[in-house]
């Protein structure tokens, strides 16, 4: 018998009608092929029902577990309709092992592998994070009040979500190894602030935008802040420590929440977050370099310069126009991120987060077509992991992605350190498997 999955079915017709109350099982036997996850309307199926009658009127989603395969049908049981609320499973620990969860969890286990070399640099600088399992965020954060097509906004009131960052520094460091630390753990923190905002009706896209550009940017200056020896709001001698590093250090920070609805990233400097939907690369972040224009014309207004020396530099010195630390360089070098929000699609393939000592030698579309068809043959020649074992930890195929791209870019000529996050964004991958 296959270990015990959960997945969310939702019918729009009465199973069966029946005077008496009481449901205590139902048997849906459905083609595996088409049960991906969730089993939708208008799907062929089969019920089995046992002696005992069901209540009538019946209305779904409800939560239901597979039993096992059987003559190559997935057979699933409903689990407790009258005693268990849809938003009580959604509460229960997250364990991947099995337990009931929505379509919407089993859409979003982490699948993720990383890598960080020092290449032909004298010093390692860079920095990653991989916090899985995050945190759970208010499902308004992604959907607001809209009500989606399965019904579930009005039941499930939390998305599992996943953190991965890539910061990379310069002078030191100290600063990458203080966001990789911190930043997560501030955001935290600024979207607990949140929820009071939730309780307003306005949550079209661009209110939840603004939520999530909020947070982020809170989120950026606290760490700048602290970085540089605020502790606090107040200047005075309990509202201030000694900095975390010398000013002449800084870092940049790309950052990505991915929920099975959403993925939001934030950046602050030139690493980079792309997409990988429907064999389309599509950059989640653009980067901060002086030469942007828009950048060029904020340095500019503030009595700054750029020069060319050597690329074009903030006074000649950083190849960035944003970053956390560079104490020296405010006001011209700040620390607020840009914020993209993007709903989730069925072809989203993989998303990859990296420094520049990877997007230097390397373009978003060879960088993505690279990274897919690693997990790809690494799958064909490995198989699929136990159901059980997805999302456990460090995932084989995207850590071999990751290992790849970072020896391309060394083979490439990168001089910089490299830093890669892989996110396998397929997380139902159907596996065939080993014999």
């Amino acid at each position: 018998m296959s270990p015990a999955v959960s997945f969310t079915l939702r019918l729009s017709d009465t199973i069966v009608d029946s005077p008496t109350a009481g449901i205590t099982r139902l048997k849906i036997v459905a083609d595996g092929s088409s049960c991906n996850g969730a089993k939708v309307d208008g799907t062929k199926s089969t019920n089995e029902i046992n002696s005992e009658e069901l209540t009538s009127q019946i209305r779904l989603p409800i939560a239901v577990e597979f039993e096992g395969i059987d003559s190559g049908q997935i057979v699933t049981k409903v689990i407790s309709v009258e005693k268990q609320s849809f938003e009580d499973i959604s509460s229960c620990p997250h364990s991947n092992k099995g337990g009931v969860k929505s379509v919407f969890e089993l859409d979003c286990v982490p699948i993720w592998g990383y890598v960080s070399v020092r290449g032909k640099s004298q010093e390692m600088e860079d920095a990653t994070m991989a916090a899985p399992y995050f945190m759970r965020i208010p499902i308004k954060m992604f959907i607001g009040d809209r009500v989606m097509d399965d019904g579930l906004s009005q039941t499930l009131s939390h998305l599992t979500s996943h953190f991965f960052g890539v910061y990379d520094g310069h002078g030191g460091s100290q600063v990458a190894n203080y966001c990789r630390e911190r930043i997560h753990l501030a955001l935290a923190e600024e979207l607990k602030f949140s929820n009071d905002d939730l309780m307003c009706d306005n949550s079209s896209r661009d209110v939840r935008q603004l939520l999530w550009e909020r947070a982020f940017r809170s989120c950026f200056l606290k760490v700048d802040d602290e970085v540089g020896g605020k502790v606090g709001m107040e200047d005075d001698a309990a509202g201030k420590s000694d900095p975390i590093a010398p000013e002449t250090v800084g870092s940049t920070a790309v950052v990505a929440v991915i929920s099975s609805s959403h993925i939001v990233v934030a950046n602050c400097g030139d690493s980079r977050a792309v997409l990988y939907r429907g064999k389309q690369a599509m950059a989640l972040s653009i980067d901060h370099k002086p030469n942007r224009q828009d950048e060029c014309t904020r340095i500019e207004a503030l009595g700054g310069k750029v020069i060319q020396w050597n690329g074009h530099r903030v006074f000649g010195v950083l190849a960035m126009s944003r970053a956390i630390g560079d104490r020296y360089l405010k006001p011209w070098i700040i620390p607020e991120p840009e914020v993209t929000f993007v709903p989730r699609a069925r072809d989203d393939e993989c998303l990859v987060l990296a420094s520049d000592g990877l997007w230097d030698v390397m373009t978003n579309e060879e960088a993505c077509e690279v990274a897919r068809k690693k997990i790809l043959v690494w799958h064909k020649k490995n198989g699929g992991p136990k159901p059980s074992e997805r999302g456990a930890g460090v995932d084989p195929a995207a850590q071999a992605a990751a290992d790849y791209l970072s020896m391309l870019a060394l083979q490439r000529g990168s001089r910089d350190n490299i830093s890669v996050i892989v996110v396998d964004l397929k997380a139902q991958r159907k596996f065939k498997t080993k014999s």
